[in-house]
């Protein structure tokens, strides 16, 4: 057998090549001395002299010979240097590699600061090149947008760039790297080489458009998210081309049914329409049957046409105040698709059968001609119903809305008996005006109409999911697990701060978070623990594994309501068509094996259109409040971290951050049981769902970015309490983050 230190060498000569079938192989071990081997090195792994990456061994700290790196910089010579892209950070800090040009031709694409490459990794001489690694790239594994947004600030001393992410610096740009560049034109720049002194120094690339109008300000996000904006020439020409569908191929005519669409008054594509009338069946007393007809968008979106690819690179549509970005051209999604009023338009419907009880007993799916009966809104549907009929809802009253709103009354009981979470959360709603400024920001109200679409559209939802789950048929869920247990546990230390409890035993239900929040509504912590529910809830998804809906307490649901917006319901369009063989534009054959990443790809351009949404109100309200510097606000706290506190205004539900630095002379700890920061020495606490009242001192309008500062005073801890966070603090030592600066701003009210 050979030495420890035999064996060691031996790895270290041939990182990430090592086995102990190599081993073996170069020390001529063989037989029953191979057991011997396997124990040896068993005992170099326990000591950490040794590490195994699958079967390949290495020392701890090596770079495997064929690795991933990450390319973090140039250096002065302007070569590339990269580090591992997965390091172990009990190893020290990762080491720097050299990437050496490459032989033959060049890479396609280029590499670039900010890629992910595969490369081989070589020993380097220190003294010669001061790296102890080099390495030659094989292949870009993933690009990095090597660009970065900014709008051009022109000064006396020359130009800069002001970043859109707030994370990032400011730089220089001279003026022969301005590309045309005015002031105020949003630019995609590129980094130049580093200079040891001063701002970075980067070069205009592109030149987005000018930023003199509020109207420009989701182009930052749009661009900054890398949304898919313009539609190809053979995308517009497919959707141009396209011709309306016509009663034929088993398409059933169901025109004479009165259809109506109920949708914001301002929307300008209408997917959906609803119909309710009274069972007649005897076996089913007090049931109602409920219509819920969904535009065909499968007919004039094939699988594989450049249509389709494009809605799968979008994944879903993107709203801002001042535009939309539409998944599909508006020649299918305004015209061809939507359920326009007295127009004959294809749709695949499903009829419901529910009980008194609004449990639901049968359902059936239909390729249909449907003509819409009437438009409606929310608001006005609501009116009707609510005694204050016009002229259009007059004459619907009787035969169509109010049969709806009994429906739905039935349906409610089935939701009540099914306890999906209630949180209490409501949204704002930004209004721009036609300059794209803001003109008020409001809080609609929440109407049993939008409560009534909101239901008729989750139990189609739920239908066509138990449809081709009976069918065998691949599909995309929309899935919500249940919160981690982490999550549980942070929740659970925070609930009994205020005397509350989250039961420990068993598989929690919805029903258990909404025991919580009864115990607290109408009370000083409403605000709060809806908050710190909603935090602990793991986030929706899509998949083509069923682990159910935690949030709405359902086996199984898929989304079939939106296929103008939503790349998922499209594919569950598709799949019911095959499935119940409905014609034309169904689900291709050898889809199940691209549906995993299906999934990914259309909840990554969820997550983005959701941040790229957030980012653009947060800057119309920046832009809004420019002028406000000074101006005083009540908020509330909306959220509590280390480095400070963010508050939400009442007025305009905008965010902005109390820096830790700022917010007293004590020492301010975070309590992440509390969700708060509490004072170390005079108990002073600023909790999550705090009333506050804040000073705007800085706006950052390109980053959306607003800084306040306290003028109110905390709560201050039960003296039991405080004694027992003293002794926390105690220790923890002098913690990081905190400060016993005096307060900036005199004494807070």
């Amino acid at each position: 057998m050979p030495s420890r230190e035999a064996i060691l060498a031996y790895i270290a000569e041939h990182p990430g090549k090592a086995t102990k079938r190599e081993i073996s192989k170069h020390f001529g071990i063989s037989g029953g001395a191979r057991i011997a081997l396997k124990r040896l090195l068993k005992e170099l792994s326990e000591d950490g002299l040794v590490e195994k990456h699958r079967k390949k061994l290495t020392r701890p700290g090596d770079i495997p010979a064929i690795t991933v790196l990450l390319i973090t910089e140039r250096d002065d010579d302007g070569e590339f240097v990269a580090q591992p892209a997965n390091w172990d950070s009990d190893h020290g800090s990762p080491p720097r590699v050299l990437i050496r040009q490459n032989r033959g031709k060049p890479l396609v694409p280029a590499p670039g600061v900010g890629d992910r490459v595969l490369a081989h990794v070589d020993p380097a001489d220190l003294g010669e090149t001061g790296f102890a690694h080099t390495a030659r790239i094989i292949k870009v594994l993933e690009k990095r947008a090597a660009s970065i947004l900014g709008v051009v600030r022109i000064t006396p001393g020359g130009a800069r760039i002001e970043p859109v992410d707030r994370k990032q610096k400011e730089a220089d740009v001279s003026p022969d790297d301005l590309n045309g560049a005015k002031n105020g034109d949003l630019v995609s720049v590129e980094p130049k080489r580093a200079t040891r002194y001063g701002l970075p120094r980067v070069r205009v690339i592109e030149v987005i458009g000018e930023m003199t109008s509020e109207k420009a300000v989701s182009m930052i996000a749009i661009h900054a998210h890398d949304i898919p904006y313009i539609f190809p020439a053979q995308v517009l020409e497919d959707a141009e081309a396209a011709k309306p569908a016509k009663l034929s191929g088993g398409r059933e005519d169901w025109r004479d049914i009165p259809l109506v669409t109920i949708d914001p008054a301002d929307a300008k594509d209408h997917d959906d329409a609803v119909y309710a009338e009274p069972d007649t069946d005897p076996e089913n007393p007090g049931g109602f049957l409920v219509t819920v007809a969904i535009a065909d968008v499968a007919w004039y979106v094939r699988p594989n046409s450049a249509l389709d690819r494009e809605a799968l690179k979008r994944g879903n549509s993107v709203y801002f105040p001042d535009r939309v970005v539409p998944m599909l051209p508006e020649r299918i999604s305004n015209d061809l698709c939507s359920l326009r009023e007295s127009e004959d338009r294809p749709a695949l419907a499903v009829r419901m059968q529910f009980t008194a009880e609004g449990k639901k007993k049968f359902h059936w799916f239909h390729r249909i001609m449907m003509r819409s009966a009437a438009k409606l809104s929310y608001q006005q549907a609501q009116a009707a119903i609510d005694g204050r009929p016009d002229d259009k809802t007059g004459p619907l009253l009787e035969p169509i809305l109010k049969p709806l709103w009994a429906a739905y009354a039935v349906m409610k009981r089935g939701r009540d008996s099914r306890e999906p979470l209630d949180l209490d959360l409501p949204e704002r709603k930004v209004i721009v005006g036609a300059d794209g400024a803001i003109d008020r920001i409001v809080v609609p109200e929440r109407l049993d109409a939008h409560k009534l679409i909101e239901e008729f559209m989750i139990q189609a939802n739920v239908a066509a999911a138990e449809t081709l789950e009976r069918k065998g048929s691949p599909l995309v869920y929309r899935v919500h697990d249940a919160p981690s247990l982490a999550k549980l546990e942070s929740l659970r230390e925070f609930l009994a701060t205020i005397e509350m409890n989250l039961p420990k035993s068993g598989n929690l239900r919805p029903s258990n978070f909404n025991t919580i929040l009864d115990r607290v509504k109408d009370s000083e912590h409403a605000a709060l623990v809806n908050e710190v529910v909603l935090r602990s809830q793991s986030q929706a998804i899509y998949s083509p594994e069923n682990i159910g809906h935690f949030g709405l307490n359902l086996r199984r649901y898929a989304h079939f309501t939106s296929p103008i917006r939503r790349y998922a319901d499209l594919i569950v369009h598709r799949a019911l068509i095959r499935s119940l063989e409905m014609g034309e534009g169904g689900l291709q054959d050898g889809i199940d094996k691209d549906l995993e990443a299906i999934a990914q790809e259309i909840s990554g351009a969820e997550r983005r259109a959701m941040a790229a949404e957030r980012e653009t109100i947060d800057r119309l309200v920046a832009h809004w409040l420019a002028d406000r510097i000074g101006a005083h606000f009540f908020g509330r706290i909306a959220g509590v971290t280390r480095a400070g506190l963010f508050v939400k205004l009442d007025e305009t539900g905008a965010d902005g951050f109390v820096p830790i630095g700022s917010i007293g002379s004590d020492f301010y700890q975070y309590d992440e049981a509390r969700q708060a920061v509490i004072g170390a020495r005079n108990g002073e606490m600023f909790r999550l769902g705090d009333t506050v009242e804040v000073k705007l001192v800085e706006v950052a309008p390109v980053a959306g970015a607003l800084r306040f500062e306290l003028m109110s005073d905390g709560k201050m801890l039960p003296k039991g309490e405080r004694k027992v966070a003293e002794r926390e603090f105690r220790g923890r030592g002098r913690p990081t983050g905190g400060s016993f600066k005096g307060r900036p701003g005199g004494k807070r009210r």
